[in-house]
């Protein structure tokens, strides 16, 4: 079997979670190399790596660069994505910049893995939420086109990255031990409460943030369907790692719980756990480490025609980051053979 150099840059919570990926899946990598800001060894899941300060000429002899910045983060691939693509490396971008680019494919492979057949060189992972709602959503689409769906999120603090991890973890010892808690990485306390907000403000749509319009364009690329309504509520729960989302969609046609829960049974990289009677239902603290999204809570949305609601986890570094770029760059070797 053929070996490739592959390049990780960002050794944050998703960079990390990126090498686990890649040597848990057996992704023939001779070389991984490891750059970031600045030169230091780093110990991921037992291994040690020798950072090098990211460059130019760092992407050299490379096949493939993950771009593994936090939700958010601006910098590294406009820096250097179309840099690295120049001397001939793949590049799979977790981050946001490039996204819409009309160049650059933005791909969940288990729904529409054709779209990389276009690519230019550089390749973008879709959001976190964006991933665990279409995970469950596509399968359905593909029966009955999805006319509008309202997205409510419950989305874990490790989305933002160790920093605010940290900050939670800190915030309820501070609590147990009667002391202020003191925050930073939001701009009001995580633990025991929920911030209706995340990211920025955008004036394209006003009151709305970015995660939320996010979904809405991120969706109508992946679907090709730019008259597909999409209403996102985004909120930061005190959840350590794993993003949950209640989903309530309309159809072109009557969908009854029995048909989705059919439909979604056979859905690769979906998992459903639906029986209310057990108390068996998707939860973060399930999903976490998984690469499946877990759907279940399926039933009748008797508000609007066609209607149906659903319940979906997925956890947010793996499928939602991680797994899907590595999935990526598989789907790109197998259409090779």
């Amino acid at each position: 079997m053929k070996k490739y150099r592959v390049g990780i840059v960002g050794i944050g919570a998703v960079g990390a979670e990126m090498i686990k990926v890649l040597r848990q899946r057996d992704f023939p990598a001779e070389e991984i190399r490891v750059l970031a800001r600045s030169e230091r060894d780093e110990i991921i899941n037992g291994e040690t790596f020798h950072v090098v300060p990211a460059s130019v000429e760092a992407f050299k002899g490379l096949d493939f660069a993950f771009f593994a910045g936090t939700e958010g983060a601006k910098g590294a691939s406009q820096q250097f994505g179309w840099q690295a693509v120049e001397q001939g490396v793949i590049v799979i971008d977790n981050g946001d910049d490039y996204r819409m680019d009309s160049r650059v494919p933005l791909v969940i492979p288990e729904i529409n893995a054709p779209a990389l057949q276009k690519h230019q060189g550089l390749i973008s992972n879709p959001n976190c939420s964006t991933i665990i709602a279409l995970m469950a959503l596509a399968p359905l689409h593909r029966v009955a086109r999805v006319r509008r769906f309202i997205a409510s999120t419950y989305q874990a603090v490790s989305g933002t990255g160790r920093n605010a991890m940290q900050e939670l973890e800190d915030q309820v010892k501070a609590y147990a031990a009667g002391k202020p808690l003191k925050h930073s990485a939001y701009p009001h306390q995580i633990a025991f409460n929920v911030i209706p907000k995340i990211g920025g403000l955008k004036p394209e749509l006003p009151g709305h943030t970015s995660e939320e319009i996010k979904m809405r364009n991120e969706t109508r690329k992946i679907f090709e369907d730019k008259k597909i309504r999409v209403c996102a509520t985004c909120v930061r729960v005190p959840v350590m790692n794993g993003h949950s989302e209640a989903l309530n969609i309309e159809f072109d046609r009557p969908m009854d719980p029995d048909e989705a829960h059919t439909i979604l049974a056979k859905a690769p990289g979906v998992k459903v756990m639906d029986n209310m009677e057990s108390d068996l239902y998707p939860m973060p603290i399930q999903v976490s480490g998984q690469d499946d999204v877990f759907v279940g809570r399926i039933r009748l949305d008797e508000s609007v025609k066609n209607g149906l609601a659903l319940f979906v986890c997925g956890d947010n570094i793996r499928k939602g980051a991680a797994t899907n770029a590595v999935q990526i760059a598989e789907k790109l070797l197998e259409m090779k053979k």
